[in-house]
């Protein structure tokens, strides 16, 4: 039993977070802001150590319903660390009322659990609650933005969308049992690959598949990025722009694994889907004004990259995605705190609010040029590296074609992320504007996100091997 509540330690965890940050929201009295906030943020801190802690934790847990390997581990890690730099990030939290301070913290937490439940999840009916568990979260939060006319459009169209993908989601889990007579992933993954050519087992992959498309904002399941991302508080957004994508991309992983690899319908439907979303997502992010509707196309992009490696269906491939997962995540988080630091009351933030950032702040411009710079893949960022890796893996699987296609659109995406880079290097200041002040708590943040940033560039090979051995996981009976 002690055992069990070992390996069952990080959910446990923000468990225990969310019912503190519950109670908070029932407190009564005044608004009080700050003890909201230092407390999310020191157990944020703690659940990341917790989680850090546990990546070499295996076993099986719930009647082998939930499973603990490197693979689940590490995103986990991903997953509470993420939650912390967004809450670092949250301490200027203008864009939502006081009253609800606690209420943003709660769902955040209870979200985090719903993905770390989702990436450990090896049975269909398991992992489609999870899923559940961490979307609903995200619907809640959304539309919590104050002073904005947008916010409730875009919350009730990130719903009704999320709701359609996750009942396609359900039905086409219904098709997988149809054809495999289980729902446990280590049955279905021995049955799935002797049928994966017939009809019901396509359509079964590709409806489930639809579900997680929603979630990584991939073609045709995008219409919501845009608007959720011009909508949403400016710290709700950055939490649905990097932490949410991870579980995303954990449980594509897990489930295209099931095919064993031989399904031609489905590897045609995925390189589809990376042209169309690559191509889609850099020529309308060219025209973007706003800065957050700018990173929801150039997310649309990214998901196409992702799917890159995911139809690869190689350790490598896998592994791949493993890494640029993580790059993704501090490159976004990056990108977000200088958002946030200079969004002054919560609004967005366009563009040409960038001009003469390195002379009002000079820390964020180099913290923004590598972010950027990292999103459009240009060295020595961990951007490049993961974009490099990826590449790599899909033309070992005979996929030069598409890779090349791939660096056109790379190429096509430097136009808008040197436009960002522009306006804060060579347009000057606008009248009137001050320098802006950064607290010494987010000097530390920023110089640690460079340092990540650089390392994750320049020397991959610790967390790439890493990623390799959790990718073997996958590609193991589960």
């Amino acid at each position: 039993m002690l055992n069990q509540v070992i390996l069952f330690l990080p959910e446990l965890f923000f468990l225990f977070m969310a019912l503190v940050l519950f109670g908070l929201t029932v407190a009564s009295g005044e608004p009080k802001p700050r003890r909201d906030y230092h407390t999310a943020l020191v157990l944020s801190a703690i659940g990341a150590v917790i989680t850090l802690g546990s990546i070499g934790a295996e076993g099986h847990l719930f009647f082998k319903a939930y499973r603990l390997d490197l693979f689940s581990q590490l995103f986990k890690c991903f997953l509470g660390f993420g939650l912390f730099l967004v809450i670092c990030i949250s301490s200027k939290l203008d864009g939502i009322a006081e009253r609800h301070h606690p209420e943003f913290y709660l769902f955040l937490t209870t979200s985090t659990l719903g993905m770390m439940l989702l990436v450990s999840a090896v049975e269909l009916i398991t992992l489609f609650v999870a899923l559940e568990l961490s979307s609903y979260s995200l619907y809640i939060l959304v539309p919590m933005r104050k002073g904005s006319d947008h916010d409730s459009e875009a919350g009730i169209k990130f719903f009704f969308i999320g709701a359609m993908a996750s009942a396609t989601m359900l039905f086409g889990m219904s098709y997988i049992y149809g054809v495999c007579h289980t729902t446990y992933l280590a049955e279905i993954m021995t049955t799935l690959p002797q049928l994966i050519h017939t009809p019901g087992a396509v359509v079964g992959m590709v409806l489930t598949l639809c579900g997680l498309f929603f979630k990584l904002a991939v073609f045709p399941f995008h219409n919501w990025a845009p608007d959720v991302y011009e909508g949403g508080a400016n710290q709700v957004v950055a939490f649905v722009a990097t932490v949410s994508k991870m579980a995303g991309m954990a449980i594509l992983i897990r489930l295209v694994a099931l095919t064993g690899g031989d399904s031609t319908y489905l590897m045609n439907v995925l390189i589809i889907l990376a042209i169309v979303g690559m191509t889609l997502g850099n020529l309308v992010a060219i025209k973007q004004k706003d800065f957050k509707r700018l990173l929801a196309y150039s997310s649309i992009a990214h998901a196409g990259y992702v799917l890159l490696g995911i139809l690869s269906m190689s350790e490598i491939g896998y592994a791949s995605v493993i890494y640029y997962a993580l790059a993704y995540l501090i490159l976004n988080v990056a990108c977000f705190m200088v958002l946030v630091t200079m969004s002054e009351k919560g609004q967005n933030v366009k563009i040409d609010d960038f001009s003469g950032l390195y002379k009002r702040a000079p820390l964020l411009a180099v913290t923004l040029l590598l972010g950027v710079f990292g999103l459009a893949g240009l060295p020595p960022t961990g951007g490049f590296t993961g974009k490099f890796l990826i590449f790599i893996a899909a033309i070992e699987k005979g996929y030069l074609w598409l890779v090349i296609f791939a660096m056109v659109n790379v190429t096509i995406s430097l136009y808008y992320y040197i436009g960002v880079v522009k306006a804060a290097y060579l347009n000057p200041p606008a009248e009137g504007s001050e320098p802006i002040r950064i607290s010494i708590p987010l000097r530390l943040l920023n110089y640690a996100l460079i340092i990540v940033i650089l390392w994750l560039g320049l020397y991959p090979s610790t967390l790439f091997d890493q990623a390799k051995i959790a990718a073997e996981a996958v590609l193991a009976v589960l």
